[in-house]
């Protein structure tokens, strides 16, 4: 009996431990599913660190995979370790504003210079030419990387990318005082509830509560004004600067990979007087996106949305590893 009560205290205070815990505007504490390392470089006069991770290191087929703006690398887990299967090296990097990587207070966010940050870390690790794949913001800096890098770029993936659309040219301006306000009224409940809206078309699995675990933990902590004001900032590029238009300057080879169902359309809630447009029709923007480029592939998803690689991997695999 004193077996089974000592066993349950140690159950509680492990279940209260968990309920408690908060992490730091680095994660500091929340474990990735792969070992972390950093690069330390400057960028517009400061010392910052990248964290990243690298599997696979002795092969000499790289892949580097880019996070969207509501996660960081630690989602890439279960592509990242087929790919090791497969034989390549796997680069997992958490960009400056993001993830364990430094959260600058002042700092001239771009998807330019993310690249030039990410280009440094490849340099670092001896990496002169990859695969660079992008989900969602991902895909944004994917392109920008391609445009400016491209005898680096082996091929371009892009897993439903934003910015597949000019959003400026529907939707007003806004300071970043303006998403900083926002950031700071969000709550775990109003993070899943927007996310079982716009990317998981109202249903909802246990495991897609792993993606919000690391933040919600954040959003309960003292840090979290430090957070919220770096995702604030890291909205600007996403406004500011269309890809769209480098798209035909693109000639490396290009592999979309669209769930038709996505909705995604940042701005919608605040477009300019008298736009009628609806903003992420995925069905269409896919399109015209892979006529865009001189040398793409499209592979549609139909009935998936903005994170088809965690409603479906069995579908999402068999098309996003076919031309890798």
């Amino acid at each position: 009996m004193r077996i089974l009560i000592l066993l349950l205290l140690v159950s509680c205070s492990a279940i209260q431990h968990q309920n408690t815990e908060t992490y730091d505007k680095e994660l500091t504490g929340y474990q990735y599913p792969f070992k972390v390392d950093f690069f330390n470089f400057q960028s517009q006069n400061q010392d910052l660190k990248m964290a990243y991770m690298d599997l696979n290191s002795t092969s000499d087929k790289a892949i580097v995979l880019l996070h969207g703006k509501n996660f960081a690398g630690f989602y890439w887990e279960r592509i990242a370790s087929d790919l090791v299967e497969k034989g390549y090296r796997v680069i997992i990097p958490d960009q400056i504003g993001f993830g364990k990587s430094s959260k600058p207070n002042s700092y001239q966010f771009s998807f330019y210079n993310l690249a030039l940050n990410t280009k440094k870390l490849l340099e670092k690790l001896k990496i002169e030419k990859s695969i660079i794949v992008g989900h969602s913001m991902g895909g944004m800096l994917a392109t920008h990387f391609t445009y400016l890098y491209p005898q680096a770029v082996k091929k371009l993936v892009m897993i439903n990318p934003i910015g597949l659309e000019p959003y400026l040219k529907y939707v007003e301006f806004k300071d970043p005082s303006f998403f900083y306000r926002n950031e700071l009224k969000k709550t775990p409940e109003k993070a899943k509830a927007y996310q079982r809206k716009n990317y998981y078309d109202g249903k909802w699995k246990s495991e897609y509560d792993k993606l919000l675990y690391p933040y919600n933990k954040q959003m309960q902590s003292e840090d979290w004004p430090k957070v919220a004001w770096s995702n604030a900032l890291t909205y600007g590029p996403i406004f500011s600067e269309d890809i769209t238009t480098k798209f035909k300057d693109i000639k490396n080879e290009v592999i979309l990979v669209i769930g038709t169902r996505d909705k995604t359309g940042p701005g919608r809630n605040w477009k300019k007087d008298g736009v009628t447009r609806k903003l992420g029709e995925y069905h269409k923007l896919g399109k015209k996106a892979h006529k865009s480029f001189e040398n793409s592939k499209l592979y549609e998803l139909k009935g998936l949305g903005h994170m088809p690689q965690f409603e479906d991997y069995e579908r999402f695999s068999r098309v996003f590893f076919k031309d890798l």
